[in-house]
């Protein structure tokens, strides 16, 4: 068993669509029509066939405040692998991405956060 498609609540899908791709580097894979809203799955530019991550419209209720919640207690959403967290914090703040924590050594990790300007915080790793 694997994870093929996992999923991010957030405000807005189209603010979302161009951070994701423009700023963090993302491939959209699918973009299609759903009513009121879309189904946006982006890949990794090193694996198109890589696990989907899926821009979901927080829309309903519980999602708005499930979103909220988090965010206001400093927790990511999701975390995210770099090979270098150093020069990708750095590309990141040059892009005028905001980090919540800059690089920080946690045991045999070094970990970074920041906010995704569509409701969520993001964390970064480095193995």
């Amino acid at each position: 068993m694997k994870i093929i498609v996992t999923s991010l609540f957030v405000q807005d899908q189209d603010k979302a669509l161009e951070f994701y791709t423009e700023t963090l580097g993302f491939v959209k894979k699918h973009d299609v029509p759903m009513g009121k809203f879309r189904w946006i799955a982006l890949v990794s530019h090193e694996e198109h066939d890589g696990t989907e991550l899926i821009l979901e419209p927080n829309e309903h209720p519980a999602a708005k405040e499930y979103q909220k919640k988090i965010f206001a207690e400093g927790v990511p959403a999701t975390m995210f692998g770099v090979a270098d967290i150093h020069k990708e914090y750095n590309r990141l703040l040059e892009n005028g991405v905001k980090f919540t924590m800059e690089p920080t050594k946690m045991g045999e990790f070094t970990i970074a956060v920041f906010d995704d300007t569509c409701g969520n915080l993001i964390q970064i790793i480095q193995k």
